[in-house]
């Protein structure tokens, strides 16, 4: 190991790896902040730019572009609601609302310090048991998948202000959604109308617009624009009881997003929700999250840059993408000449840990870099909100129509963004729909092959131990809150009877 990582050092740290390395995660930040791009999009687009490069320097610069997109996604889910990145749609719950308090700095530091803590952690996992948990991945076929996607669906309650009702409602509405399109191992399209732009399916990312950006931006205007934040500048800079209040969430987030992360196809979405779901449970501060829990910034984007590391567990070692833009940098192996497998940390030893080492790098580069300019760009929300509105309906129509070049995005967006209007107007959670919408396609993938593998009997997911685990967590986040919450209730009573016998 030791071995390892001085080779990965001596491959990452030249001037020209580093050079290439900052210019990714500076890229990666800025198409972060535009909605609609996306770190998948971003490095499908540069991949172009770095033929002429050294397989190891274009491979660290892409994988710059991926976790700095994140944290551009970030930038925007706290200062403007509009997440930039599907993993970051958790963070607009609270962050937004610390930033309409004033405390827009100390979300965006956290983040920055969460990412990075959880990069750290996640990276010495990724170094130490990169080939065991790559055996672990292969364990998880359909049935277990579909095991982990029942106990995300059940997290969903977490999200609905302890309406348990409005969070099954939204969630089911969100399933509703994503099974418009053809149907999953059928070639029968369900729910289209006849219309063929919706043979695909409803886009998640139009739809992530409108309800995060204009469903804000019209509710905005509803009830009268918000006056600008004048907070002063030291005000925005994190405190330590702040940080104190984020320890815990961001080493939990950081567990769970890696975990979750070396399964594939999971990937940092899922971690991000489910994040937040756990650490509205645990955390002493439940009370506040919603209203701005500054850990309901810290636990999911620590889950979420874990998560992007630990996808490239099955990507480097079985050949097989965690994500969506592990899937686009898979591409970019085969393009450099590479096979991405077993034999790769073999083969290509220099390559692999070179890559790894720089993950270290790019997140060191993403703290200096961001963490002083978190302030800086919690200044934004000085401007005056009139002036802020129609420059978000821009970047979002404008982020809409650049995934597909088609104007049916940009509609798509006018009507999740009415809903998103509605949906405020009614206090009906966001968070579940999306959570629906998200799982519904990998929910319905694993459901028709655990079928196909049962014969039609889905008691085959009592045969799987992994399974049955998970499942029995799924009903204790069920139920368990309310059990122990009666139980808590009656010793609480006994107590009291005991006191006024004395």
């Amino acid at each position: 190991m030791i071995d390892n990582l001085i080779l990965g050092f001596q491959t990452a740290l030249t001037f020209e790896n580093i050079v290439w390395c900052f210019i990714g995660v500076l890229m990666g930040t800025i198409i972060g902040l535009m909605p609609g791009l996306g770190s998948t999009t971003g490095v499908a687009i540069l991949i172009p730019l770095t033929l002429t490069l050294e397989p190891v320097t274009a491979l660290i610069m892409l994988a710059g572009i991926y976790y700095g997109a994140q944290y551009g996604g970030t930038i925007t889910s706290v200062l403007i609601s509009t997440p930039g990145e599907a993993a970051s749609v958790v963070t607009t719950l609270d962050g937004y609302q610390m930033a309409r308090k004033g405390r827009a700095g100390s979300a965006l530091a956290i983040s920055a310090i969460g990412s990075f803590v959880a990069a750290i952690i996640s990276l010495a996992l990724l170094m130490a048991l990169a080939p065991p948990l790559a055996d672990l991945a292969l364990n998880f076929g359909p049935v277990e998948n579909l095991a982990i996607m029942i106990l995300g669906l059940v997290i969903v309650v977490s999200f609905a202000g302890g309406s348990l009702k409005r969070g099954l409602m939204m969630a089911s509405l969100g399933l509703l959604i994503s099974t418009v399109g053809v149907a999953t191992g059928f070639s029968q399209a369900r729910f289209t109308f006849g219309n063929v732009d919706m043979l695909g399916g409803i886009p998640f990312v139009e739809v992530m617009i409108g309800l995060f950006a204009v469903g804000e931006v019209l509710y905005q205007i509803r009830i009268g624009a918000a006056a600008p934040i004048r907070t002063r500048f030291k005000d925005m800079v994190i405190t330590k009881s702040e940080l104190k209040r984020s320890a815990a969430p961001i080493f939990r987030g950081s567990g769970i997003g890696f975990l979750l992360g070396i399964l594939p196809g999971a990937g940092s979405t899922l971690a991000s929700f489910m994040a937040y779901g756990i650490e509205k449970r645990v955390s002493k501060n439940r009370g506040e999250f919603g209203r701005g829990a500054i850990e309901g910034v810290a636990a999911p984007e620590a889950a979420n840059n874990a998560a992007a590391n630990a996808n490239f567990v099955p990507t480097l070692a079985l050949g097989i993408p965690g994500g969506g833009t592990t899937a686009v940098l898979l591409g970019a192996f085969t393009i450099y000449g590479l096979q991405p497998g077993p034999l790769l940390f073999e083969t290509q030893p220099a390559l692999v840990w070179g890559l790894l080492v720089s993950f270290f790098i790019g997140n060191v580069l993403l703290l200096v870099l961001n963490l002083p300019l978190a302030p800086v760009f919690a200044q934004m929300l000085r401007i005056p909100y009139g002036y802020l509105y129609p420059i978000i309906l821009l970047t979002s129509f404008i982020g809409a129509y650049s995934v597909s070049n088609n104007m049916f995005s940009v509609v798509l967006v006018l009507i999740f963004g009415l809903i998103g209007y509605v949906m405020k107007e009614l206090d009906l959670p966001v968070a579940p729909l999306v959570l629906g919408l998200v799982l519904g396609p990998l929910f319905e993938k694993a459901l028709v092959q655990t079928s196909a593998l049962g014969q039609g009997s889905f008691s085959i997911i009592l045969e799987s131990p992994i399974s049955v685990v998970i499942l029995i967590a799924a009903v204790f986040f069920a139920f368990g809150p309310a059990l122990l919450g009666r139980v808590a209730k009656r010793l609480t009573a006994k107590k009291a009877e005991e006191a006024l016998t004395k």
